[in-house]
């Protein structure tokens, strides 16, 4: 499951994306606007910045803004920035990979097989998912609803 912060780390995204190379915006704006507790936004949005997601500027016009490009920036990687790995299972993970204590014959076992084919579908989805992505999903499913 999406855990709050990855969630939260999504939702501020998403709000700088759109409005990507506006300029700063402060994080109490996004807490306000977003409905995001400020001060857990704000440690969120220190973790963004130290991964080179995030820039930020202080003093008058300062705040937090994106450092890359919104068609760039896409779930996988924000997931497992807060969350870890995305597999269900270690054996399948790519960044965290860790053998099965049980497991006689990786190569061999019907149980990894599956999960890796769930990993590689969940993955291709998220990846495909940027921030430029989401926006336009969400405009398209603005202009329906009217």
């Amino acid at each position: 499951m999406l855990s709050k912060k990855s969630k939260y780390a999504i939702i501020a995204l998403i709000r700088l994306a759109r409005e990507f190379n506006q300029g700063p915006i402060l994080i109490k704006d996004i807490a306000e606007q977003e409905r995001i507790p400020q001060k857990f936004l704000e440690a969120i949005l220190r973790d963004l910045k130290n991964a080179g997601i995030l820039n930020s500027k202080k003093g008058k016009g300062g705040g937090y803004y994106l450092n890359k490009n919104p068609k760039d920036v896409h779930l996988a990687g924000i997931m497992r920035l807060f969350d870890g790995p995305i597999a269900l299972i270690p054996c399948v993970t790519f960044v965290y990979y860790v053998p099965c204590e049980e497991c006689k014959d990786e190569e061999t076992c019907g149980i990894r097989a599956v999960f890796k084919e769930v990993r590689d579908a969940t993955v291709s989805i998220l990846k495909k998912a940027t921030l430029a992505e989401i926006i336009t999903i969400e405009n398209k499913l603005i202009a329906k609803k009217k």
